[in-house]
Formats: C-alpha cells, structure tokens, sequence
C-alpha cells in the first residue's frame, strides 16, 4: 500500500511521464461544444479513452449522444472497432453521464510503472482515432445543438 502523498505522486509521474512520450497538444475540451469532452482515464481499475457528454442541460446530452449514435457504425467500422456506447454511465461521483468510450484490455495499475507503457501506446492510438473521427465529423455532430 501507498501513503496518500506516494499515490498522488505515482499519478503525478504517470500522467508526466505520458506527456514526455508523447508530447502534442490533443483535442480533449477543445471541442467548441459546451461538456462534449475528450478524456484520458486512468486508475488502479482500469485505463480508458473516452469522449464524455455530461451538459447540465439533459435535452443537450440526449441530442448530442443520439447525434453520436447515428454514426456509431462509422466509428466502429473506419477507427475504434471495441468502442462501448453508455448512456447512463456513473462516475465515481456519483454522477450519470454520456459515455463513449474505449478501454485498455491488458494488464494495468497507475501505480505500477511496468504497465505504464502500453497504456501510453493505447492512449495515443486510441485518442488519434476519436480525434480523426471528430475532426471527419465534427460538422454533423454540432448540428444536433446549433441548428
């Protein structure tokens, strides 16, 4: 087990040394639509890849993931074939949003720094391709709030 202050600091290390790999400035809130962001998630559990819909506003959410949903045989035939639709995902919070993502299916822990890698391989591969996929799509999404 790791003190509080050992665990922020693995985290810490994880997410800097996942920046020295692959240093680029990646879309995540830069999406110009209003909580349709972009997400890197990592924990103990799991390491995942997410494009999360989380508005204030429920209609929003519920046009922007139906939105998204017409072209999930698009984005699961052309970039990310594992992707997994949740409209009712909880987060640690306790909140429920919009989810759409990927998940890293190998062995992984934050704080073991021999799974690092292949999650920082995962990450960068996974994210080009949510990336590639909004930037292809991007028009056809924003119509569902601003039309």
């Amino acid at each position: 087990m790791f003190s509080k202050e050992e665990a922020a600091r693995l985290r810490k290390d994880f997410w800097t040394s996942f920046g020295k790999s692959f240093p680029r400035k990646w879309l995540l809130y830069n999406t110009q639509i209003k909580d349709f962001n972009f997400k890197f998630v990592a924990n103990k559990k799991q390491a995942i890849v997410c494009l999360d819909i989380e508005s204030a506003y429920a209609i929003k959410n519920e046009l922007l993931y139906e939105q998204v949903l017409e072209l999930k045989n698009i984005l699961t035939d052309d970039f990310l074939p594992d992707v997994i639709f949740d409209d009712n995902y909880e987060l640690e919070s306790g909140k429920t949003i919009h989810r759409i993502y990927v998940e890293f299916n190998g062995e992984f822990n934050i704080y073991n720094k021999n799974t690092w890698q292949n999650v920082f391989i995962f990450f960068k591969e996974a994210m080009h391709q949510f990336e590639e996929f909004y930037d292809t799509y991007e028009d056809f999404i924003k119509q569902a709030v601003y039309n």
